[in-house]
């Protein structure tokens, strides 16, 4: 078996005396692959990429990327590795070519071999049109793309790249999506955070799900959509009738009727498919209850995220504490 290209081992980080970031998180993944870390907003999945490029130290446990031990010798792990953070990381007075070409030297590439890399990336990134133009120029989505370049200019084995959609219009989403398949078709591994089910569903061959600081599954997603048994019934009912709905559901299903936080949807498992919605229906139908919507469908990531955590993936909490104060092309191969 292929020795795994990242694994993690019991990293635990606290902030202050209260906040746990990182619960003693395990993980492992291969080469060549996308591995996705889905989470609400303040899960831990960026305190673990910090970790994982040398950024921060945990508190606990052991990490190595590339064979390369990152607590142990940081120095040669960052010569593994790109980062492109939440944000793009440029400079809006210079140009994309110059961008790339700094990033290039503090690499400790020779000016030549800064220039060339520079020319290779921003080709494969698809920029080389708007390459001499100052980046305050460039759409959002292009600033993105400009970020991948200058994290692909060291040539990483690994590439971690933390929420890179977030803000960004659905064009370029597709845009980003396409290249991060481009990417690992060409040999790159890739970590990939995001908040977005759909982003995971579409791009990552694993998926490790994070809430609160623990790992709470990982599998891919099929696997992780089969978790869940079967279909899924989601309904909507008025406000005033919803707390009687779920004690029927519950009754009738054996098993508690899960609600989004942000619609007030109420999901329950379809064990028997059809036959469940119809006694659903015909349940809610002795009680005088009218639903404003009720369907049958196969789970989703979504589904799979709401029963693991009791809440959605795209949360208004806050991300963990700083440490310094459509759907686009589906992968060809999935592992």
């Amino acid at each position: 078996m292929t020795t795994p290209i990242v694994r993690v081992e019991g990293i635990t980080k606290t902030f202050g005396d209260t906040v746990k970031a990182l619960d003693s998180v395990s993980l492992e993944f291969q080469p060549g692959i996308i591995y996705g870390l889905l989470g609400p907003n303040g899960a831990g999945k960026t305190t673990l990429i910090r970790v994982l490029t040398t950024l921060l130290r945990p508190d606990s446990g052991r990490a190595e990327v590339a064979g390369v031990d990152v607590l142990a010798d940081p120095k040669a792990a960052r010569t593994k590795i790109g980062l492109a953070g939440q944000f793009a990381a440029v400079d809006d007075y210079l140009t994309g070519r110059e961008n790339v070409e700094m990033v290039g030297r503090l690499y400790g590439l020779s000016i030549a071999e800064s220039k060339q890399r520079a020319d290779d990336v921003l080709e494969r990134i698809r920029l080389q049109d708007a390459a001499d133009r100052q980046v305050k120029t460039y759409s959002g989505g292009m600033q993105r793309r400009l970020d991948l370049a200058a994290s692909l200019v060291g040539r990483p084995e690994v590439l971690f790249l933390d929420e890179p959609t977030t803000g960004i219009d659905p064009r370029s989403r597709i845009d980003i999506w396409e290249l991060i398949s481009d990417l690992v078709d060409g040999g790159t591994t890739v970590l990939l955070t995001t908040q977005y089910l759909d982003e995971a569903d579409q791009l990552a061959d694993r998926i490790a799900v994070i809430d609160e600081g623990r790992l709470i599954s990982e599998g891919t997603s099929d696997d992780l959509k089969d978790t869940l048994g079967g279909s899924v019934i989601e309904l909507s009912v008025p406000e005033d009738r919803q707390a009687e709905t779920i004690d029927a559901l519950r009754a009738i299903c054996g098993t508690e009727p899960l609600i989004h936080e942000l619609t007030n949807e109420i999901t329950v498992p379809a064990v028997e498919g059809a036959k469940t919605l119809t006694e659903v229906v015909r349940t809610l139908d002795a009680a005088s209850i009218t639903p404003n919507d009720i369907a049958l469908h196969k789970p989703s990531l979504d589904d799979v995220f709401l029963t693991l955590t009791g809440r959605p993936a795209e949360s208004e909490e806050t991300e963990e504490p700083s440490t310094n104060g459509q759907r686009g092309r589906r992968r060809r191969r999935k592992q």
